[in-house]
């Protein structure tokens, strides 16, 4: 449909000084309005089977800050050589062209949950029945000591995918033989738990395959992570004597960086890296603390059966901001997520039949040439929780057949949950 920007704010019938310094976009008229702020996984879903489901008896507007989105699942296998950088960016021209939805390009700054209003950076007002939020997650920088958004250009996170994941790959590409790796894995909860290695495994893949001996140290504030004896059974496999993981009993505690020395600093030693890869702790977007949708944890609670927010009857939280019981954060996760919430906004604003919530997930990844893992799970809510009702995991010792088609498999999903999101 119309994607706005600030020239097309131009004088309303009657305005005054007041409606000039704060313009606001018109609804469709008669129609209910729903707002979704954030374009990923959870957000461009659910805009896209609101438009689509209703049959255009919903007037929807999708805020992102971006343009285009690029997607962190998958963006590690742009980093280890086997996607391209456009084959994980993706825009947002069918969902305006085919569903109707009004995309708005800017920051969404605060929610007025009295007046039901987005007030955007450029003093922009969006006005809503209901509301999506799904932006995603914030860094907490200083969870690791001597870390900052501005040491991230020295030492990059690439945990949100885009510039940062284009300056990892070209680090990693630069490094030569008798070089070190150094990664600080984050602490729970985090975006995609299953991702930090899997991107260790594409970083092994990148200098094996370039013939660089280099090496790759993991320092992890957890005990134990995701697919952890997988991909250990890899490591050992492809890498000999590349990767190295410390838990805490080990390293015994995570002290200072510093990003211009290359040194991460614990309880065991002062480890120096060619190359550090900082993913500190996370939390909910800004958007939802600013608007009181979090809790303690940072991360916004929610209602099992909907993803309604508990803070807020008009507003739903989906994806990585949210508190989603057994869920793991993960693209899979707000695309199921997603749709649960569409189907009860549906419901409410159209009088359409609501059925009983379900999620899945399901996680994959790489860990060399057509060596793919998965895990995953359905989901279900069970005394006021989202709650694991089945669950499956790749086993060591598979046969390369069995790997194989775990990573087509994957290739599919992408290509699947992209059209999904997009349209």
């Amino acid at each position: 449909m119309t994607q706005f920007t600030r020239r097309h704010f131009g004088l309303l019938m009657g305005a005054g000084a007041a409606t000039l310094a704060a313009p606001t976009y018109l609804r469709a008229q008669g129609k209910p309005r729903v707002v979704v702020i954030g374009g990923g996984a959870g957000g461009a879903t659910a805009a896209r089977y609101i438009a689509k489901d209703s049959e255009g008896a919903i007037d929807v507007t999708l805020i992102d800050a971006s343009e285009q989105f690029t997607t962190c699942f998958f963006s590690n296998l742009y980093l280890g050589g086997f996607r391209d950088f456009a084959s994980i960016t993706h825009g947002y021209d069918k969902l305006q062209s085919d569903y109707g939805i009004t995309k708005v390009t800017g920051m969404a700054m605060a929610i007025d949950r009295d007046a039901k209003i987005v007030k955007m950076a450029d003093g922009a007002e969006v006005a809503y029945d209901r509301l999506v939020v799904s932006p995603g997650i914030d860094l907490i920088y200083d969870s690791v000591e001597g870390y900052s958004e501005a040491a991230a250009e020295v030492a990059p996170h690439a945990w949100k995918a885009g510039p940062q994941t284009q300056l990892l790959k070209a680090k990693l590409d630069a490094i030569t033989s008798g070089q070190q790796i150094v990664m600080v894995a984050p602490p729970n909860p985090y975006r995609c738990p299953p991702g930090p290695y899997e991107r260790i495994s594409m970083m092994a893949h990148v200098l094996k395959t370039k013939g660089v001996d280099a090496s790759i140290v993991i320092i992890d504030p957890k005990p134990k992570f995701s697919k952890q004896g997988l991909f250990q059974e890899g490591w050992d496999k492809y890498y000999p004597g590349m990767v190295e993981w410390y838990g805490p009993d080990v390293h015994g505690g995570i002290g200072a960086v510093d990003v211009n020395a290359g040194t991460v600093e614990t309880d065991l030693d002062t480890f120096e890296g060619d190359l550090l890869n900082i993913i500190p702790a996370q939390k909910a977007g800004a958007i939802a603390s600013n608007a009181g949708l979090t809790n303690d944890s940072g991360f916004c609670p929610i209602d099992a059966a909907s993803m309604r927010s508990t803070m807020d009857e008009n507003i739903y939280v989906i994806g990585d901001a949210s508190i989603a019981g057994a869920m793991p954060k993960s693209g899979f996760s707000a695309n199921s997520q997603a749709k649960v919430a569409s189907m009860n906004i549906r419901g409410e604003l159209t009088g359409s039949k609501v059925f009983p919530a379900k999620y899945s997930n399901t996680c994959w990844s790489l860990i060399e040439t057509d060596d793919g893992v998965k895990v995953g799970a359905q989901y279900a809510p069970q005394e006021g929780k989202i709650a694991s009702t089945s669950s499956f995991i790749s086993q060591t010792g598979e046969d390369e057949a069995t790997r194989k088609a775990t990573y087509e498999e994957s290739i599919g999903w992408y290509a699947g949950i992209t059209a999904d999101m997009f349209g």
